[in-house]
């Protein structure tokens, strides 16, 4: 039901997929998810999702989870997180890939705003998790979700962190990604303290 739905939605907003390596790559990763400029990406993510029939995950606060609506959250991939407590979320991440096979979603840019750089927390659940990352991302000019490009758990194990940002960094210039909002979305992804912002 829900692969006939993601895909019917798709088709009537004028969204298509493109898959940029091995589909099964979304069986078990972490999935980093840019530009987060609107909430809009979530739902088309969680569209071509289901049109894949793939196991998506987010983390979200737990009181949504604990709610009367927590069936709910928890069937759409919600996991709960109490974050008013000083959790250790890289190992939380880890033990959730013990239990179960999915798609972790990770924005990095932390906001829908514009930042200077991205937060590295995606970087240490993946080789805590030793599972690989994969990129994605919403082209609001083509309509285009890109997915699948696979940073496997061996290279982010084995090369300097600065080498997979800067890889990552050149995924997303090089495809041009146009996001929902344009002026929210910084590609110079590792941050470059002698420049302000343009």
């Amino acid at each position: 039901m829900k692969k006939l739905f993601g895909k019917l939605m798709l088709k009537m907003m004028g969204w298509k997929i493109v898959l940029q390596g091995d589909v099964n790559s979304l069986n078990r990763c972490i999935l980093v998810v840019a530009p987060h400029t609107h909430n809009m990406e979530y739902i088309l993510g969680n569209f071509a999702y289901w049109a894949l029939e793939k196991p998506l995950k987010v983390i979200i606060k737990d009181a949504h989870t604990k709610a009367w609506y927590g069936g709910l959250v928890k069937g759409l991939g919600g996991i709960g997180i109490d974050r008013s407590q000083k959790n250790d979320l890289v190992n939380f991440v880890a033990k959730q890939f013990e239990k179960d096979n999915f798609s972790l979603v990770i924005t990095p840019e932390g906001t829908r705003s514009w930042v200077p750089k991205w937060r590295k927390g995606f970087y240490h659940m993946a080789l805590a998790a030793k599972v690989p990352i994969v990129l994605a991302a919403g082209d609001f000019k083509r309509k285009i979700i890109y997915l699948g490009y696979t940073i496997p758990y061996e290279r982010i194990a084995s090369v300097p962190f600065t080498e997979i940002m800067r890889e990552i960094e050149d995924y997303y210039i090089k495809n041009d990604i146009v996001p929902k909002v344009p002026e929210n979305w910084n590609p110079n992804i590792m941050g470059n303290d002698s420049e302000a912002k343009g």
